[in-house]
Formats: C-alpha cells, sequence, structure tokens
C-alpha cells in the first residue's frame, strides 16, 4: 500500500509535457502545474498572438501569463526525490525510428499508445487519460498507434475525410461533397467499409476454402508418397529376393554343367587313353612281324624260306578306324548353354517384363491455365478408343474401335453386364484424369458428346442410364448444329458456329470440363465448374435417326 500511494504522489507531481518530477514548478490562472521551461516552450511555439493555451484542459488566456515559481510544489518534489525513486521513464519507453511518438510530448518523446482519428494525433499513456476522462473527448475513435493520420485529411480542404466517392473511387471531405464531387454517388466511408469489409470476408473464406482444400491435397500427396515408397521399397526387395534365387539356380545350374562336362571329360579321356594303349601294343606287334617278315624275305635258300612261311601267326584283328574330333566335343552343351541365354534374354527383354512406374504416377492437383489455342489443346490430347463391352447393340465399332455408327438392327456382341441395352451410346476404354483433349467428328443428324462415371446405370432406357440425364454424367447435344448442354436432366441451350466437330477439354482435378467448336478457329460453346469424385470415361450417344449416323473419335497425334 505505501508504495501505490508512492507512486501516486509521483505522477501527482509530474510535469504532462516532459512526464518527469516538476522541475521549478509554476501554476497557470486554470490550476495545472508544469515545469517553468517546459509551460514557456510550449507557449513559445503556440502561432497565437494574443492566446495561450493550456497543454492539459485546452483553456486559452490572454494575455499571456506572468508565471512564478510554485515553493510549496517545489518542496514537495524535493520531498519526493528523496524517496530514490527513478524521475524519468524507463528507455524502452521512449519513441524510436519506427515507433509512433506521443504528439504532445515535448523533448525526448514517448511511444504512442493510441492514435485517436478526431484529434489526428498520437498521444502516450499519460497524454492519453484525457481521452478516457473528458466525456467529449470519450466520443473519440482510438485506434492502434499510426503514423500516417495525415492520409485521412483532404490535402486540399485541410478536413478529416469521412466520405466515400464511388462514382470516383476515392475518399473526400464534406467541402469537396459540396465542389468537385457535387452530384456524384457518395456515401460514408464507414458504410463503404462495411459493404467491403464484407466483400473482403468472402475473400477470404475463399481463400481459406482453397487452404483447406490445398492442405486436404498436401495430406494426400504425403499419403501417396508414403504408398509409393513403401511400394517401391517392396518391390525392391521382392525383386531382390527373386533374382537372388535366380542367380543361386543359375549358379547351381553352371556347376551342374561344370559337373556333367568334367565329368564326361574325365570319361572320354579314359576311353582315349585306353585306346591309345591299345594302339600302341598293336603297332609294337606288328613292328615285330614286320622285323620277322623282312628277315624272312631276305632267306637265300628256297627250302628254309618254304620251311619258315607255314610257322607265321596271323596277324590279329585290327582296331577299327578311330575319327576323332576334338574341337566339337562338346559343341552341344556350348549350343544348349547359348539356347538358355537367348530364352533368359527374351524373358528379360523389356517388351515381357516392362518394369516402369506407369502404375504409381501422380497426379497433381494444382489446376493447370486452360490452353487459348488449338495447338496449346493438343498438347493435352488423348488416344482414346471405345470399349466393346458397354457398347449398344445397335452400333457397330470400327476404326479401332474409335468410330460408333448407327446400324439400325441387333449387332453380334457377347453378352456383358457393362452394356448400354437402352439407349445407344458407348463409353471410353480408358479412364481420364489430369489434363487431356480430344475430338468428335458427327456425321449424319445427331449425336450427344460426354463423360461419365463408371458406375452410372446401363440396363434400360430411363434418365438415369442416358447421358447428361443424371447426376453421374455431363453431355453436350448436339444436333442439327443446334447445342444444348445436360446435367442432371436440366437442359441449358447453348449457341456457337456450326461445325462438324468438337473439342473437350477436362481438368479433372481442378472440375473444368469445356466444350468447344473446332473449325478453323476455336469456339468456347460451355464450360463446366464443378468438383469431380471419381474417375470419368468419354462417351458418345448417336441419335436413333437414320443408318449410318456416326460419332468418330479423332486421331489428333
Amino acid at each position: 500500500m505505501a508504495q501505490k500511494g508512492v507512486q501516486l504522489d509521483r505522477e501527482t507531481f509530474s510535469c504532462s509535457i516532459c512526464l518527469d518530477l516538476l522541475k521549478d514548478p509554476v501554476t497557470t490562472p486554470c490550476g495545472h502545474n508544469y515545469c517553468m521551461n517546459c509551460i514557456k516552450s510550449h507557449w513559445d511555439k503556440e502561432d497565437r498572438k494574443y492566446s495561450y493555451s493550456c497543454p492539459q484542459c485546452r483553456k486559452t488566456f490572454t494575455p499571456r501569463p506572468v508565471l512564478l515559481k510554485n515553493n510549496l510544489l517545489a518542496d514537495l518534489v524535493e520531498e519526493l526525490k528523496k524517496t530514490g525513486l527513478p524521475a524519468a521513464p524507463a528507455d524502452h519507453c521512449y519513441a524510436g525510428a519506427e515507433d509512433v511518438a506521443c504528439d504532445v510530448c515535448t523533448g525526448r518523446k514517448l511511444k504512442a499508445h493510441k492514435s485517436c482519428l478526431q484529434c489526428l494525433a498520437s498521444f502516450c499513456e499519460q497524454h492519453l487519460q484525457r481521452h478516457y476522462e473528458s466525456a467529449p473527448l470519450k466520443k473519440h475513435k482510438l485506434v492502434e498507434p499510426s503514423k500516417k493520420l495525415q492520409e485521412n485529411v483532404c490535402s486540399q480542404h485541410d478536413e478529416v475525410m469521412k466520405i466515400f466517392c464511388r462514382t470516383d473511387q476515392q475518399l473526400i471531405c464534406y467541402l469537396c461533397l459540396m465542389e468537385e464531387h457535387k452530384g456524384h454517388d457518395t456515401v460514408s466511408a464507414a458504410a463503404e467499409r462495411t459493404e467491403r469489409q464484407k466483400k473482403l470476408e468472402g475473400s477470404r473464406q475463399n481463400i481459406q476454402r482453397r487452404i483447406q482444400d490445398r492442405e486436404k491435397d498436401v495430406k494426400l500427396l504425403q499419403q501417396q508418397a508414403e504408398a509409393i515408397n513403401l511400394s517401391a521399397d517392396k518391390a525392391v526387395e521382392d525383386s531382390e529376393k527373386i533374382f537372388t534365387e535366380l542367380i543361386r539356380l543359375l549358379e547351381k545350374r553352371i556347376s551342374d554343367v561344370k559337373q556333367q562336362v568334367r565329368s564326361q571329360q574325365k570319361s572320354e579321356a579314359s576311353r582315349v587313353r585306353e585306346l591309345q594303349e591299345k594302339l600302341e601294343q598293336e603297332i609294337t606287334e606288328l613292328k615285330r612281324k614286320d622285323v620277322v617278315l623282312k628277315k624272312l624275305s631276305h632267306t637265300e635258300d628256297h627250302t628254309q624260306f618254304l620251311h619258315n612261311y607255314p610257322s607265321l601267326s596271323p596277324l590279329s584283328q585290327s582296331t577299327s578306324s578311330i575319327h576323332i574330333h576334338p574341337l566339337s566335343c562338346f559343341e552341344d552343351v556350348t549350343a544348349a548353354v547359348s539356347e538358355v541365354r537367348d530364352i533368359l534374354q527374351d524373358v528379360l527383354r523389356e517388351k515381357r517384363t516392362n518394369v516402369s512406374l506407369t502404375g504409381t504416377e501422380v497426379d497433381v492437383l494444382l489446376p493447370q491455365p486452360e490452353p487459348k489455342t488449338r495447338a496449346g489443346f493438343l498438347k493435352y490430347s488423348w488416344e482414346i478408343t471405345l470399349d466393346p463391352n458397354t457398347v449398344n447393340t445397335q452400333l457397330l465399332l470400327s476404326e479401332g474401335n474409335r468410330k460408333a455408327t448407327f446400324m439400325g438392327e441387333q449387332q453380334s456382341y457377347s453378352s456383358h453386364p457393362d452394356r448400354f441395352t437402352g439407349w445407344c451410346q458407348v463409353l471410353s476404354r480408358e479412364g481420364l484424369t489430369g489434363c487431356c483433349y480430344w475430338e468428335v467428328e458427327k456425321r449424319g443428324r445427331g449425336v450427344s458428346v460426354a463423360v461419365a462415371y463408371k458406375n452410372i446405370s446401363r440396363e434400360g432406357v430411363s434418365d438415369k442410364c442416358r447421358f447428361g440425364r443424371n447426376d453421374k454424367s455431363w453431355a453436350l447435344d448436339w444436333d442439327n448444329n443446334k447445342y444444348t448442354f445436360c446435367y442432371n436432366n436440366v437442359r441449358t441451350p447453348v449457341s456457337g458456329p456450326k461445325s462438324s466437330r468438337v473439342g473437350v477439354y477436362l481438368d479433372h482435378s481442378a472440375g473444368i470440363l469445356s466444350f468447344y467448336s473446332v473449325s478453323e478457329t476455336m469456339t468456347l460453346l460451355h464450360r463446366v465448374q464443378t468438383t469431380f469424385t471419381q474417375l470419368l470415361y468419354a462417351g458418345v450417344r448417336v441419335f436413333r435417326c437414320s443408318s449410318g449416323a456416326c460419332a468418330e473419335l479423332c486421331k489428333l497425334k
């Protein structure tokens, strides 16, 4: 409690100009106290010749009052100083270069606590007290300290601008309203602020929704990235196991082939050595007999020759002729191994085991700007074919399943649950995602160019099966060069130039579906902005008018 009393005394005996304890205190005729130098400096700066005001109550005096030192106050201030309390605010309370300074403080200015839009001035906490105490000042609008208060003042009339001219889209004062802005559409600045605040809040809500959508997209992409990483890691692990097993099998097969070849090599070498020994023995015997026969042939005594000739033993059976091809003994093995190599090469070629990332491609959800020219659209062109499993039996598919022709009689298609049984229409085989563009050529009276979810109904002739007559499909009916856009059984007439070709642009993630008339130039017929919740498929319906009417998906590449 004592400390609080001291603090009150200090505030009581402080100068409201310098906010320090009074120095040579003087009292004005209205009863307020100031440092002598502070009030003299204040009055010296006033641009009046015969009138001087009190900085606190704004009371004016004429002539300038003669000020004398208030000795009682001076003694009290000296007593207060003896308490040892700091005589000035802390340094952090003073205004720096980036701060808004109090407009009332003299000397070193304090930081402003509030700015007043009526006074067009900024005040520190001490000088702001009058706005809390004085009834007229309590009605003033106080805002956070601002250095731009003078921007609220009309540069021409030096008046506060409280009016907004909608004709010229600018703030004006009441004098501007009576002169150059007379007769203009004007409202109060507060009213214009209220209207624009509503628009601003609407924009913020849109931005916040976009932020939420993008945060969801980021989360989905994070989940996709995690799924891709897990799938890739598993694929690498499984592939390593499979190839390791394959390598182990190959190594075992290599070992078996080596063992077989070496075993056969040993067997064949042993057989060759055995034959070689027999041949060498035969050669030895033959040489021996040759020596005997040679000796006998040189005997001159005919009787002796004839006597010894019958005693010669006959030659043993000669070994059969041997045909050896040492360079081709194991050619069959080499050929067999080469054949295995060729088979493995075929298996590992890209056309048989195309190890690709087609199943993990990420469709980035950020919207792409819609092209302005046909060349720009063609960058997104897709090769689309029609699905024979969905085509109505009165339509004939041709041109590589890109053309559907009304025949007026049943065609031979096998039964399938995806087939449209009532309406003469067909869906594409390919699902559409990301940004894609295709064109449809019409011959005959009328066709319907559409996109649809895969779960659209197929059985019968009800609207739940017909393109554009339900919430699962969007269609542009194109009959005798008249266009009608249809969705959920709501038909919207569309105007556009005559053409035999319609282009369709889809940005699945952005929810944009656009139809264009294609001739020498492209003309937008209708654009849809929505949210697609499933994969879309292109579709065409041929009107039952005359045999030969057809719709064809054009080749664009």
